[in-house]
């Protein structure tokens, strides 16, 4: 065969792998001009029943405002979720306080982080013996204390309060009467003081510990002049905070429910968008709604 030809028959099979290679790239690039835009999806475990209900509010903001995907992972217990979240099976959590989160990261050595706040399920006192007083001076030393409802009532010296005898409630109970003045505890036992770290008790307080349950019911006896009752026992005794506290937890509570992400994420735009979506009014109206003014926004 001549150089003449050989140079021919190079050429044209070059030109025809090229011209084949442009084809197939001009394929793959109409291709992926017809896809459509992918959209972002994340899982958030969340726990049966009302939190579920207020989570699914949140889907929808994040569809709408984000065009964010949320599949919601349904638990039944309180352990599962950050053991789920650690692992990866799912991408966010909301569903604990951060005093829980820290004792689960303690034992379990979880790499999880906060990305947001959610709601504050306040722990809340209430009273069948105390009303509401006007501005006259009271004769008798105490405390004065405000309601959600803009209330003034009067704890008056020597009064019997009942608060819950479990280390977390307790202790939560212990700090609200310390924001409320009425007491004081060592600053040294954080989230969790006794009563054995009671400071300073200038009007003499009496504090009676009870099983939680019973603390809807100590409303009745005789003895106790207030009841600091968490969220759960309350509504099962039909008494919430906004219309039937004393005095209530606010948003500052350092028992704010929270939103949770791996700490290797916390900074992902869809989890940032999850967490604006959960922060936002028609969620804030939805909790208020099925938890009949319990659940304080903590944003």
């Amino acid at each position: 065969m001549s150089i003449k030809k050989l140079a021919l028959i190079t050429t044209l099979v070059s030109s025809f792998f090229l011209t084949g290679c442009d084809d197939k790239q001009s394929a793959v690039s109409d291709n992926k001009s017809e896809e459509p835009t992918q959209v972002s999806t994340v899982k958030v475990g969340v726990i049966s029943g009302p939190e579920q209900e207020v989570a699914e509010v949140v889907k929808q903001q994040a569809k709408e405002l984000y065009n964010l995907d949320v599949e919601l992972v349904i638990f039944n217990d309180y352990v599962t979720p950050n053991q789920a979240l650690n692992d990866g099976l799912i991408d966010i959590n909301a569903f604990q306080h951060k005093p829980y989160l820290d004792e689960q990261i303690k034992e379990r050595g979880y790499k999880l982080a906060v990305v947001g706040n959610s709601f504050v399920y306040p722990i809340a006192s209430y009273s069948h013996k105390l009303k509401p007083i006007d501005n006259a001076t009271e004769t008798d030393e105490g405390v004065k204390v405000t309601s959600p409802r803009g209330e003034t009532f009067f704890i008056a010296t020597n009064s019997t309060i009942a608060i819950p005898n479990d280390p977390t409630n307790l202790g939560r109970a212990l700090l609200l009467l310390q924001h409320e003045g009425m007491i004081t505890v060592d600053k040294t036992k954080g989230l969790l003081p006794t009563v054995l770290d009671i400071t300073s008790n200038p009007y003499n307080y009496k504090i009676v510990e009870l099983e939680a349950p019973m603390l809807p019911r100590s409303l009745d006896d005789a003895q106790i002049d207030l009841a600091i009752i968490n969220n759960a026992f309350a509504g099962q005794a039909n008494l919430t905070p906004s219309k039937d506290g004393i005095f209530v937890e606010d948003k500052e509570s350092p028992y704010v429910n929270i939103i949770v992400a791996r700490e290797a994420d916390k900074d992902n735009e869809n989890v940032k968008n999850f967490v604006k979506a959960y922060q936002t009014d028609a969620v804030a109206q939805k909790a208020d709604q099925i938890f009949n003014g319990g659940a304080i926004r903590g944003w």
